[in-house]
């Protein structure tokens, strides 16, 4: 007889509390879903600022090369674009993508001028790209992508440009080679 009076009240005590665990779930869902969808979209921003730097890399050592030396700044978007279609369509790409290509006599004399606005946005006017570069220059190459934050609460925490946005970055600095038989470095 003691046991069944044992397993009633056991039964008893949770149909009781099986309302409040789902209760309490209710209360604990929102933050645990904020900080779920926050570390995919951080995670997201990092592969996709990983995937900038290669395609920057793979598009700087052309110029380096000689291979992009007369490339035109739309082309040389195309470039890097196609390196990067994994989770950016190309046309999204070009769009959005800018691009910053210096060249210099020589290390000492490089200057790296900010592209950005106190705000965080990108200051396209200040962004300069040559007509054709000259083996044996150091080449300041810089990209730039504004990546928009799909996480509506997580937006204020981890945007750097106004309207949602975080600045994605790529930069590669060198001295490109002697690609034509008259340059000596």
């Amino acid at each position: 007889m003691r046991m069944r009076e044992a397993i009633r009240e056991f039964l008893r005590g949770t149909r009781g509390r099986s309302g409040s665990t789902a209760i309490e779930f209710a209360f604990i869902a929102p933050v645990l879903f904020l900080f779920l969808f926050g570390t995919i979209e951080t995670g997201v921003i990092y592969f996709a600022g990983t995937a900038l730097q290669n395609a920057t890399d793979d598009a700087a050592r052309q110029v380096r090369t000689g291979q992009a030396s007369a490339f035109t700044s739309s082309q040389f978007k195309t470039q890097i674009c196609s390196e990067m279609t994994g989770f950016i369509s190309s046309a999204t790409c070009t769009a959005n993508l800018q691009v910053d290509v210096r060249q210099y006599s020589s290390f000492s004399t490089a200057s790296y001028p900010t592209v950005t606005n106190t705000d965080g946005s990108l200051n396209t006017s200040s962004m300069s790209y040559p007509g054709s570069l000259t083996p044996c220059q150091v080449v300041l190459v810089r990209a730039f992508y504004p990546w928009n934050i799909m996480t509506p609460l997580m937006a204020p925490l981890l945007q750097t440009s106004p309207n949602g946005q975080y600045l994605l970055t790529a930069a590669a600095a060198f001295r490109s080679e002697p690609y034509t038989t008259s340059a000596t470095c």
